[in-house]
């Protein structure tokens, strides 16, 4: 039997249940592929290489993840947030037994994402349509080792999302040594980031943050990534060189540094 044509992205502008969503062809690169919606540059997506991550963010996020399972673990991820699926084709590549539920508000999306890029299948990758507080909810306690939190209503993330309320929902569908990872998109106060951190180092034993030097000095707007634990978390010596040796170099910000940038801050609530 011959074997169906793969997925093929198409170029243009396209009504999505939560407003319109953008694909275009990467300039620099011929099998490349940016996802927006609403305006707001959400995903790039390779088509022939699943582990190039062209957003920055996303690479530190590998790296931390990477640095803490074998590519060999049979993890168990769960991603509120969807856009183009990247990570999670990302893991599938370099975690090939890895299980994978993909949350998305936006229906639409999800149906175009999987008609656009060939996505692994499920059980490897499954897309569950829903609003990810609902659905983080309705899972079983200790069934996820890895939570990451990628949410955006335009540039901030659903307050929804970002309460100690919901971290401990969260942290209550973790397994013990579990990873709580967020993508905290703020401006050059930095003072979302505080309350984030602040917020996740409450409930977990140990914290990190992830950025660049320019974020983390306050000159501009971009990502932070925040990541808890109650298992020692981005103690690696070469993680710290890896995430230095990028693209866009990146510091990274173990548990007592954290805490440090995170001192006075109040706790984010419902």
């Amino acid at each position: 039997m011959a074997r169906a044509a793969a997925p093929q992205p198409v170029y243009g502008e396209f009504p999505i249940d939560t407003g319109t969503c953008e694909l275009e062809p990467d300039p620099y690169n011929s099998n490349g592929w940016v996802l927006r919606i609403n305006g707001v540059p959400s995903s790039h997506i390779d088509l022939t290489d699943p582990l190039r991550l062209d957003f920055e963010y996303m690479r530190w996020t590998a790296s931390l993840v990477d640095a803490r399972w074998e590519a060999q673990a049979k993890l168990r991820v769960l991603h509120l947030g969807g856009g183009a699926c990247t990570l999670a084709r990302y893991f599938a590549a370099a975690h090939p037994n890895a299980r994978q539920v993909v949350v998305e508000l936006d229906g639409r999306l999800a149906e175009l994402v999987r008609e656009w890029f060939d996505l692994p299948r499920a059980p490897l990758v499954r897309i569950r349509v829903g609003e990810a507080r609902e659905v983080t909810q309705s899972l079983s306690a200790s069934s996820r080792d890895l939570v990451i939190r990628d949410v955006f209503a335009g540039s901030l993330t659903p307050q929804a999302l970002t309460t100690v309320e919901f971290t401990q929902e969260a942290k209550d569908v973790l397994a013990p040594d579990g990873v709580y990872l967020v993508n905290c998109g703020d401006r050059p106060d930095l003072k979302m980031a505080r309350r984030e951190a602040a917020t996740i180092g409450s409930l977990f034993q140990h914290l990190v943050i992830i950025a660049d030097p320019a974020m983390l000095k306050g000159r501009r707007h971009g990502n932070v990534i925040i990541a808890g634990s109650d298992a020692p978390l981005g103690d690696s010596p070469s993680l710290a060189r890896e995430l230095l040796g990028g693209g866009v170099p990146a510091h990274l910000w173990q548990d007592a540094q954290a805490r440090k940038f995170a001192a006075g801050a109040q706790v984010l609530r419902d």
